[in-house]
């Protein structure tokens, strides 16, 4: 089996992990991975924001936490020390897909470098609020972006659980 379907099938998401930050090269092939997602027309309507600000990560928690309603102290990230934030420019018709694209290949480049990862939604909620749309602002981006997800990354602090058997009516087949 090729390397790319054994990371597909053994890729797992993450929801504990240690402290550590990932090293800096993995994190940028893992960015260069997610800029390499197909896009419709090509147009690459995602951004990415790379968060490895403790101080902006921990406001990211919060704001995520406050709207699942969860209590002060919970951390929807997981202790995960950084994370990618997906964004798309909602002006083209595919953006939904082209940033969940983006998602699936930054997830699928962390597997592959041995680094672990969860998508953690609530980015669209976080960034239409005025909160976001400043944090947005002093990053210096402009623009009609929807939050599509954001990906915790790091090294989990115990084994992950094997996958799921898969349901026996995933796939129809016409021939």
């Amino acid at each position: 089996m090729g390397e790319t379907l054994k990371v597909l099938e053994t890729r797992r998401s993450c929801r504990a992990y240690k402290p550590e930050l990932i090293e800096e090269e993995k994190l940028q092939a893992i960015i260069k991975a997610g800029t390499y997602a197909a896009t419709g027309m090509g147009k690459q309507s995602p951004i990415i924001i790379a968060v490895t600000n403790k101080e902006l990560r921990d406001r990211l928690s919060v704001m995520n936490a406050e709207i699942m309603g969860q209590p002060e102290g919970f951390d929807p990230f997981y202790g995960a020390p950084e994370l990618l934030i997906v964004l798309a420019d909602k002006s083209r018709p595919t953006y939904i897909y082209d940033g969940s694209l983006v998602m699936g290949n930054l997830m699928n480049a962390a597997a592959d470098l041995g680094v672990d990862s969860c998508w953690i939604h609530r980015a669209k909620e976080e960034f239409e609020s005025e909160e976001g749309k400043e944090i947005l602002k002093t990053l210096g981006i402009h623009g009609d972006y929807e939050g599509i997800g954001h990906l915790v990354l790091g090294y989990a602090a115990a084994p992950l659980k094997a996958a799921a058997p898969r349901k026996d009516d995933y796939v129809y087949y016409v021939r």
